[in-house]
């Protein structure tokens, strides 16, 4: 982040506030809504962002690849004065759809007045050309209700009615504590705000440790929407945020019943495939997301292992069942 840039992010405690969406226009049938159709957006991501991570994640699980397009960006963050992505993965260095090299292209495409980060995931309608939204704490949930039409065949209810006003009690705590929490753990600005924010997030996992020692999921035995939000922070925590973001009390392969967890989630389809090791620490260790402003030379670490990711978890014994779980509720 540039100076000023830190500066809007940042309460006068040195507490980290993490900037606004811009584009919040939900998707549906009603007037002034987004469109459901298939072909007309594009997705646009990076593996490193655990935001980004959790809308993959479902338009893996739903079946949705065929119907939403996927662009990726480069874990590193280009040098430029401000904080953008970069294309520079795919072939010439700009998106094969829409052409843009850099994020910020399309933001600025749809609003030239706009002075935040560009930030991912962001649904671009293909069509006119325009981010249209960006609203990474919604768009799980508009994939799992409003684009039902195109799910497929046997795809798990990720969101059911009968519990969402506790899916999203419970999204509001993953979202401040754990997965904002790391971040307000590494972007903190003093030792205050750093320790309270370290003490809320141990607090919140010790809660987790104890609530999955009794259940295979958060929500019993099947996972739900809150499952893939706890997932995204809790892969990327060893190797990156335990010592890039000093969350580092406890590593995540130090609670048992965590650890079982997230590699139960890791060996499901749409979870592990979906995860880069390789581009998460990349971005965490060597980018310029946190002092883009220090030019010595990034390091990036050999370690940890990783081999145990794919080692049996187990958690099936929890529940006492041993069957497959990303099925379709009735």
């Amino acid at each position: 982040m540039t100076q000023n840039e830190q500066t809007k992010e940042h309460s006068n405690d040195g507490s980290f506030k993490r900037q606004t969406n811009r584009f919040i226009t939900p998707f549906g049938d009603n007037p002034g809504e987004l469109p459901i159709e298939a072909g007309r957006y594009r997705l646009l991501w990076s593996q490193a962002c655990p935001w980004a991570h959790r809308s993959v994640i479902v338009r893996s699980v739903l079946g949705l690849e065929n119907v939403i397009s996927l662009g990726t960006a480069s874990p590193i963050r280009p040098h430029l004065p401000h904080v953008d992505w970069e294309f520079s993965l795919d072939e010439k260095g700009v998106d094969p759809v829409l052409g843009i090299r850099y994020m910020s292209e399309i933001y600025k495409k749809t609003d030239p007045k706009y002075s935040g980060r560009p930030t991912v995931p962001l649904f671009v309608d293909v069509q006119k050309f325009e981010a249209v939204n960006n609203d990474y704490f919604k768009l799980t949930n508009y994939l799992e209700t409003t684009w039902e039409p195109f799910h497929g065949e046997n795809a798990p209810v990720l969101y059911p009615e009968s519990l969402r006003n506790q899916i999203d009690a419970l999204n509001d705590v993953i979202f401040h504590e754990v997965n904002n929490g790391v971040y307000k753990c590494g972007f903190a600005k003093s030792q205050e705000a750093y320790k309270s924010a370290f003490d809320t997030l141990f607090a919140r996992l010790d809660k987790f440790e104890e609530h999955l020692s009794k259940q295979r999921f958060l929500f019993g035995d099947f996972i739900t929407d809150s499952d893939v939000r706890l997932y995204v922070t809790l892969v990327r925590f060893d190797v990156a945020y335990y010592n890039g973001f000093n969350a580092n009390r406890n590593l995540i392969s130090e609670f048992p019943n965590l650890w079982g967890y997230v590699r139960d989630l890791y060996q499901t389809p749409g979870f592990g495939d979906t995860t880069d090791f390789d581009a998460i620490k990349k971005h965490y260790h060597t980018s310029i997301t946190i002092d883009p402003d220090n030019t010595s030379v990034k390091i990036l670490p050999k370690g940890p292992d990783l081999s145990g990711w794919t080692k049996e978890h187990n958690r099936q014994l929890v529940s006492g069942k041993d069957e497959k779980y990303l099925r379709k509720l009735v």
